[in-house]
């Protein structure tokens, strides 16, 4: 269907920005141990529905277009939970309906859907597949070590059920992208994850660790420690620089790749400042970011307020201008500022279990031992690039 052509009439944002929606707010399939998101719904009290309105759901596609930058050539629209799927195909294929309605000429429109994929089935794969998706799906390694902490809400694992969702996106040729928690049980087995999950036809790997602050023990037990971290990261790029280099990517080698080469970073937690990148719950409520839905980062809501205005609120500029006064704070000399930029300040907590945007870095160690031991194989890649060469390449021009 061949879009209208609309005048923006709204004030546009100076600079595009995201915004990630809950249109089922807080609510799962899954109850997850590590899990920051379910007892959002203590934030509600007395409500038993998080369905989105069609009302919010219009109000968002149009405003999120419409704000957007004058010049702005791609929109990427990201769906998250909770659990996005149990809202069901057909309210997605109300998404894509009323994004061809209010999309600019000229215009690219991306979705991005993150789910547990326990509810995916062929209707989703044709539907995903036919809109252009890109699927993310939570998988923590093998069936041991994913259910460890992905549990069922009976307390069973969910391997099982999130491998069938896997292969049926995998049929359906849908473009997957594996997330994978990195938690205290899991974080000495990284090449155990790296391989099983390579094994399973992965292309394209996102690592998240969990740092989960506890009031007066500073984190909780589930946390990976920053060594646990590090050697992680370090071991999963050695196993993939000798076996996959042009044949399995992951977004944390990708990033500081191109960082290295003066990019600028692709993901939040190591661009220079945040603030760019909100969260809009079902009811229209937008917070801060997804690590910060609490009251404390309420900006507003979209009935009465469009994105450049709430952007602008004191409480996003005061939190905008957190992450690079902390870098300020702590990263002033670190030989690595440069492709960390502080990480992400919502995991500066401090001995007390709070979250202290002026504290140090709880994975500060962590992700100086991966970046140190990662620069010199960047330089050398980037070399390869240079000269026209795949990075598979590196060996040509490593200097250890």
């Amino acid at each position: 269907m061949k879009a209208d052509p609309i005048t923006v009439t709204k004030v546009a944002a100076k600079r595009p920005f995201h915004v990630l929606v809950k249109p089922v707010g807080p609510v799962c399939n899954l109850a997850c141990d590590y899990c920051f998101y379910l007892d959002k719904t203590g934030l509600y009290p007395g409500n038993t529905c998080f369905e989105m309105r069609d009302e919010v759901l219009v109000a968002h596609i149009r405003n999120y277009i419409e704000s957007q930058p004058v010049h702005c050539k791609e929109v990427t629209f990201g769906w998250q939970g909770g659990e996005p799927t149990l809202r069901g195909v057909h309210f997605f294929r109300r998404v894509v309906a009323l994004q061809q309605k209010y999309v600019r000429p000229g215009m690219k429109i991306v979705n991005t859907l993150q789910t547990n994929g326990v509810l995916l089935n062929d209707e989703w794969g044709i539907f995903l597949k036919q809109h252009h998706f890109l699927v993310g799906i939570s998988i923590d390694g093998d069936e041991a070590l994913h259910d460890h902490y992905r549990k069922t809400n009976s307390g069973k694992g969910s391997y099982q059920k999130v491998i069938r969702g896997l292969k049926c996106l995998q049929k359906h040729g849908v473009d997957v992208n594996v997330l994978t928690v990195i938690q205290q049980h899991n974080g000495d087995h990284a090449r155990r994850v790296y391989q099983h999950l390579v094994g399973l036809g992965v292309q394209f790997i996102q690592f998240i660790p969990v740092v989960e602050p506890e009031p007066g023990k500073g984190v909780s037990c589930r946390s990976v420690s920053p060594e646990q971290f590090g050697r992680f990261m370090c071991e999963v790029f050695d196993c993939w620089r000798e076996n996959d280099i042009g044949r399995v990517f992951i977004s944390h080698f990708d990033n500081a790749l191109g960082m290295s080469l003066g990019m600028p970073s692709s993901s939040c937690v190591h661009a220079s400042v945040c603030g760019e990148n909100l969260v809009a719950e079902h009811n229209g409520d937008v917070y801060s970011c997804d690590h910060l839905v609490f009251p404390s980062f309420r900006l507003g809501n979209l009935a009465q307020a469009d994105y450049p205005d709430l952007i602008v609120t004191p409480v996003q500029q005061q939190f905008a201008a957190s992450k690079p006064e902390a870098a300020r704070l702590h990263c002033l000399n670190c030989p690595v500022r440069g492709l960390c930029n502080g990480a992400c300040p919502a995991q500066r907590v401090d001995e007390h279990g709070e979250v202290s945007f002026t504290s140090g870095h709880y994975l500060c160690k962590g992700y100086y031992q991966f970046f140190s031991h990662i620069s010199p194989y960047l330089s050398a890649m980037g070399q390869c690039l240079r000269r026209g060469l795949p990075p598979a390449n590196y060996q040509r021009f490593l200097s250890l």
